[in-house]
């Protein structure tokens, strides 16, 4: 069965945020293509960007050394539909069954009322959405892998993943790619530093027009 025929999104219409917050980096991009590690980077290297990491919830295991409220906030397929039922997120989506991804309403707020650029680390789905919702106030930006074929390379490199998943991974990749001209920058990742600086370089220019 086609995994992407089972995608949920769901948009739940909160109020528009009030301005002079902080704004918004959402980064996007097939799993495998460095968006993690370019955000990380920038977080630790590039303080005077004022980011601050969204944490979002999953329902998936934790992998290697993630913990709960650093990585993601890990949940049961249970507590999460209970929170969609609580209407608590901003965006959501059931990415294959019974494993969910989603950002919380609060979470985000919390951080922008402090004057923090929040930074996204999210799905391509997740990331129209938000860019969406949020318009001028957020600045999307797609991570490209250089081929499919390098992209299931770093997958089978990173060795956290089972062959089955990974070609789920790569079969949803080449659905997610085609989402690229919506998001406002591309970067193509073939090499990590070019890549963290050309990123490095499109939010400064955001920031400071705001």
């Amino acid at each position: 069965m086609d995994n992407q025929k089972k995608t949920k999104r769901k948009s739940t219409g909160c109020k528009r945020p009030k301005k002079n917050r902080g704004r918004l980096i959402v980064v996007s991009a097939p799993s495998g293509s460095g968006k993690s590690t370019i955000i990380n980077w920038l977080l630790q290297e590039h303080p005077e960007l004022n980011l601050s990491f969204s944490i979002s919830c999953t329902s998936r295991a934790p992998r290697g050394t993630e913990q709960n409220g650093v990585e993601y906030f890990f949940l049961t397929p249970e507590e999460f539909r209970q929170r969609i039922d609580n209407n608590e997120f901003l965006e959501y989506e059931e990415v294959y069954e019974g494993r969910f991804y989603g950002t919380l309403k609060k979470q985000v707020e919390r951080q922008r009322s402090k004057g923090e650029n929040v930074v996204f680390d999210v799905d391509v789905k997740g990331g129209c959405n938000i860019k969406k919702y949020y318009g001028d106030e957020a600045l999307s930006i797609f991570i490209q892998p250089p081929s499919i074929e390098e992209l299931r390379r770093r997958l089978e490199g990173r060795g956290t993943d089972t062959p089955e998943v990974i070609n789920q991974r790569i079969e949803r990749a080449g659905f997610e790619l085609t989402f690229a001209d919506q998001f406002d920058r591309v970067v193509v990742n073939d090499d990590l530093a070019t890549a963290e600086n050309e990123t490095l370089g499109i939010i400064q220019e955001f920031l400071a027009k705001a």
